[in-house]
């Protein structure tokens, strides 16, 4: 007698590839250090992977400040790989489209923000774009 094992359950979904691109290496000052593109506005559920992606000469990341009228609500503070992360809200007029990360002793990192609706074809060029060295 034969028998069949069930059959297995599909697989979940996985994500794509975080969608990061990181500045170049300048001894000049920019304005921006890289732009990100995240796939939804949930701050708990898309910082975790921005952080794991980040250079480890950046440093641990110990404070976020991000758009408070763009991101879901979130903690003033998140555990990150066994870190505390602390969270900032602000609705500044002069950056409303970035995160700023921020790592004691190590600097300041300035993201653009490309919004998660956004489509591949209008969210290429702006990344492109805002690390060009024009920008």
């Amino acid at each position: 007698m034969i028998t069949t094992a069930p059959p297995s359950p599909p697989s979940p979904p996985t994500r794509s590839l975080l969608r990061l691109r990181l500045a170049p290496h300048s001894a000049l000052p920019r304005r921006l250090d890289g732009v990100w593109w995240p796939r939804s506005y949930d701050l708990l559920a898309e910082l975790p992977q921005l952080l794991a992606a980040l250079p480890r000469a950046w440093g641990h990341i110990t404070g976020v400040t991000v758009n408070g009228a763009a991101w879901s609500g979130a903690p003033g503070r998140m555990l990150v790989a066994n870190q505390v992360v602390r969270l900032r809200k602000t609705v500044a007029a002069h950056a409303p489209d970035t995160v700023v990360l921020l790592a004691p002793g190590q600097g300041r990192w300035d993201l653009l923000v490309v919004p998660p609706d956004t489509t591949d074809e209008a969210a290429e060029p702006i990344m492109t774009d805002a690390l060009s060295d024009r920008a």
